[in-house]
């Protein structure tokens, strides 16, 4: 969804970020170019005018000034702005001293409610609690069924009933804490239009079930009617905290950026896509990097951990230091990294690999699943001793993967090195790979270069001597 802002921001500010020294002429022509780039991400005016002007004058301020690195300087106030202005508070939800605790979400219809709240539960069960959903939105027709189903997904119980929505709501918390569960998290009806309707039903519900946290359910796609929604939902009943739908689509973001300064309300959850795990908790300081292309590190490191179990990711990283790297061991680094989710999104957390990928509709994800069918025709017996593979295998291996001799060569010699840099790190030599010597740090060719160009000197030297 910011890949237009992302892009446009870091054109705006890549000239600021060069320069040794700013002027008033140079941060104005960078401050319009951003203006408009929050405009066209259909960012709300009156905010986009409240950021520009609070950069434009730190900017111009003595912290600026009497900086050694001006541009980065004006580039972390940037940062700093973006992260304010969705909200620099802690995005966790509130819980309960005495269970359960009662989330409602509430929404309009067509805002995803029901699959957010399946996301929610699923999120609530992978920390350690016990949820319950309760379907509450009796209005539209088969969302009841529809919430069944996606609780047998996650193996989530559901609570229903065919009456009246507050009945059922309260009911549904009953049961909930009968059963031992600590969290329910209630699925309440919608409208196409916020009425007065929507609004009593909503504040029943709430005084039954006395929730901890009400939640405001908004589709992202919608831009800037879901901060018309959110301001309408703030005027009539009081919510804790925003959850933020589709926010995968190619819509221009302007909701994310805006309700937070609008409302007075964070947004505290993302929907980030379809699959019922792609949900997160939402840190407006790591949306701001991504946004100025500075990677995540700290979400890509939350992604590997629910990814890996620790005993599976300890043993592959011991047999990768030993240099026992098979083809077994990349299976399961390949299903590890794709339990991470689509590769692209993964690549875009890694700081300053987002503006590699410029130009790149996708990543080529057939290639790797093309190696995946090379190492599937492989025996059991090759896979774990890949020097037993000899000529007739790797046409064999060809035929049988639909690819040709030429490509699992390559990928023998692949597994080959990966093998020997492993037993390079694990001795404490550094490898020696083309293309990745660390400036300033010799090793490996740049090593042997040094050597020979110290050598020179001497003989020099001793020469003139």
């Amino acid at each position: 969804m910011f890949d237009t802002l992302s892009e446009r921001l870091q054109g705006a500010l890549g000239d600021l970020r060069k320069r040794g020294k700013l002027d008033d002429e140079s941060i104005s022509r960078a401050m319009r170019e951003v203006r408009l780039a929050l405009l066209e991400a259909d960012v709300n005016f009156e905010v986009v005018k409240a950021f520009v002007a609070q950069v434009r004058e730190r900017a111009l301020g003595a912290e600026v000034t009497k900086s050694v690195t001006p541009g980065q300087q004006v580039v972390k106030i940037v940062h700093e702005e973006l992260t304010a202005l969705m909200g620099s508070g802690d995005s966790r939800l509130a819980f309960a001293g005495r269970p359960p605790t009662v989330i409602l979400l509430a929404g309009l219809q067509g805002s995803g409610k029901t699959t957010a709240a399946a996301k929610l539960a699923l999120q609530l069960r992978k920390e350690g609690h016990k949820p319950g959903l309760v379907a509450a939105d009796l209005q539209r027709p088969a969302a009841v069924d529809q919430l069944v189903q996606l609780g047998s997904q996650i193996d989530v119980p559901v609570f229903t009933g065919a009456d009246d929505p507050v009945a059922v709501s309260r009911e549904g918390v009953e049961q909930a804490k009968a059963e031992g569960l600590d969290v329910v998290v209630l699925d309440t009806a919608g409208r196409l239009h916020v009425d007065e309707e929507l609004m009593d039903e909503l504040a029943r519900v709430r005084d039954a079930t006395r929730p901890t946290n009400v939640l405001l359910v908004l589709d992202s796609m919608t831009g800037q009617d879901a901060v018309r929604v959110a301001e309408a939902f703030a005027e009539r009943i009081a919510f804790d905290g925003i959850v933020l739908t589709k926010l995968d689509g190619d819509a221009r973001g302007g909701a994310a950026l805006s309700v937070k300064a609008v409302t007075g309300k964070p947004v505290k959850l993302v929907s980030v896509g379809e699959r019922l795990d792609q949900l997160e908790y939402f840190h407006p300081d790591r949306m701001a990097s991504r946004i100025l292309g500075m990677g995540d590190v700290l979400s890509l490191i939350e992604k590997a951990e629910a990814a890996v179990e620790e005993d599976e990711r300890e043993e592959l990283e011991r047999r990768m230091m030993q240099g026992e790297f098979t083809f077994d061991d990349f299976l399961k680094s390949y299903k590890m990294l794709r339990r991470m989710g689509p590769l692209q999104g993964v690549m875009k957390l890694i700081p300053g690999l987002g503006s590699q990928l410029e130009g790149l509709d996708q990543v080529d994800e057939k290639q790797l699943a093309r190696v995946e069918g090379v190492i599937l025709s492989m025996t059991p017996r090759e896979r774990a001793l890949p020097h037993t593979i000899d000529g007739s295998r790797r046409q064999r291996i060809a035929r049988g993967s639909g690819t040709d001799v030429q490509q699992v060569n390559q990928l023998l010699e692949a597994r080959k090195q990966m093998a020997k840099v492993m037993k390079q790190m694990k001795s404490g030599k550094m490898p020696s790979l083309p293309g990745l010597e660390a400036p300033g740090a010799p090793n490996g060719a740049r090593a042997a270069t040094a050597r020979k160009t110290k050598s020179k000197r001497k003989k020099k030297k001793k020469a003139r001597r």
